[in-house]
Order: structure tokens, then C-alpha cells, then sequence
């Protein structure tokens, strides 16, 4: 939250039409010193989800196409030369993503768990505290990382949708509020939170059905965890308080 709003704020207080490139080197150094830190935690995931907040807030203050052509280049070299500096559980992590029949009793075994609870739930699930996954404990994690397949378990595809349609609904909001905002710290704030939110939604939910590597990117509202909820409600009170500022001194 703090380094959302140091960065909207630095960026609110520029001015022209694209920013050059010693601002966006500014930006992204305010982002990466506390990435950095996480990091030195041996949290990749945690680090990575400041990348959304700047990628997107860099572009709705403007960014030349030429730089972006420059950045995907580099976090492709970066991403090519850090795989020599992963740990050996986080390089297990990304293999078995490419081959999850590679260790399906190991590093595999959570995603193959996660997909049969996933695919047990059919359309309409098998009921309120019904799932053998998840109530049998085959299912590691199901009340952090990977509660997204206890829903589909239990409440099935239909459970799935309407769940999704809330988060669609919820972001559609975030959006809504960037958009109307009367300031561009406001208007930038918004937007930082909305990437966050969309990509954990993206990110954990494509998880659990293998489509992304596993990482501990819990999923809002619904993953148990007392910090990360505490970030969900305060940063959906900014959004909001930003939406109530249009109200003041009209």
C-alpha cells in the first residue's frame, strides 16, 4: 500500500504528455527497492505482484510505445539470466508447471490434486462440506492458495461463475472509479489497486487448474490470511475514498 502510494503520488506530480525516461527509471526504482527486499525474503511470488501495479500505472500516465518494446526485451533477458539464481524449489516449481507428471508425488502433486477437486465439482458440486479433496485433506493448502478449488468442488461450475462474475463486477467498480476520479493521484491510485487485485484473481485462479506455475498468490476475500485480507480491506477503502473525493468541495 505505501509503495502504491509513493509511486502514485510521484507520478501524479509530473508533467507533459509521456513521461521520459529517467521518470519511468525513477518509477521503477520505487517499486523495486521494496521488490528487492521480498526477494531477500526467498518470496519470487510476493515480488512479483508489484510488477502489475507499475506496469499499469506507468500506462495510464503515459508511456512511449518505444519504451515498452525496450522493457519486453529486458524482463525477457532478466528472466533468462535470474533462472541461474532461482532456488532449486522454485526452478521444481516452473519445470513441473512445463510437466506436471515430472514429480506428480512431489513438487507436482498439490496442482494434480488441485485439478481433480477442480474437475469433481462438474456443474453443480458436490455440496456444502461434500468434497473428498478437500475434506478427505488430499488437497494441501485448501484454505490459503488453493480455496479456489474447494469452491469449484463443492459448488461446481455454477458456484465457479458466479464467484467470478463478483470479481468481474468488483474490478468493473475499480475501474469505474479510476475512471471518474477528479485527480490523477486519485485516478493512478485506483488503477495501481485494480492491476493488483486482477492479477492475483488471474494469477491464483489459473493456478490451481495448472495454468500457471504454483506460487503462494493467495486469491482476495476468500484465501485465510490475516495480512493479506488487512491489504484487500484498506486498499478497497482507498478506492473508495478516492470515489467519495469527488464529493468534496464541489
Amino acid at each position: 500500500i505505501a509503495t502504491a502510494i509513493l509511486l502514485a503520488q510521484y507520478l501524479a506530480g509530473l508533467e507533459g504528455e509521456y513521461l521520459r525516461l529517467r521518470e519511468i527509471l525513477i518509477a521503477a526504482g520505487i517499486v523495486l527497492l521494496p521488490a528487492a527486499l521480498v526477494i531477500a525474503e526467498r518470496d519470487l511470488g510476493g515480488a512479483l505482484l508489484f510488477m502489475p501495479m507499475l506496469g499499469a500505472m506507468l500506462l495510464v500516465a503515459g508511456v512511449k510505445k518505444r519504451y515498452l518494446i525496450i522493457a519486453a526485451c529486458g524482463a525477457l533477458v532478466v528472466g533468462a539470466i535470474s533462472w541461474g539464481f532461482l532456488h532449486g524449489y522454485q526452478r521444481e516449481r516452473v519445470l513441473t508447471f512445463l510437466n506436471p507428471q515430472r514429480d506428480p508425488l512431489g513438487h507436482g502433486y498439490q496442482v494434480n490434486q488441485s485439478k481433480i477437486a477442480v474437475g469433481s465439482g462438474e456443474l453443480f458440486g458436490r455440496g456444502y462440506m461434500q468434497g473428498t479433496q478437500s475434506q478427505l485433506r488430499f488437497l494441501p493448502a485448501r484454505h490459503t492458495d488453493f480455496i479456489f478449488a474447494v469452491l469449484a468442488e463443492e459448488w461446481g461450475f455454477l458456484g465457479v461463475a458466479f464467484v467470478l462474475a463478483l470479481y468481474g463486477s468488483f474490478l468493473f467498480g475499480c475501474a469505474e472509479v479510476a475512471a471518474r476520479a477528479r485527480d490523477k493521484l486519485g485516478m493512478l491510485l485506483a488503477v495501481g489497486f485494480f492491476a493488483t487485485f486482477a492479477f492475483h484473481i488471474l494469477y491464483n485462479t489459473g493456478m490451481v487448474v495448472g495454468l500457471a506455475p504454483n506460487s503462494g498468490i493467495p486469491l482476495p476475500f476468500l484465501s485465510y490470511g490475516g495480512s493479506f485480507m488487512l491489504f484487500a480491506f484498506a486498499s478497497t477503502g482507498l478506492v473508495l475514498g478516492v470515489d467519495f473525493r469527488r464529493y468534496v468541495n464541489r
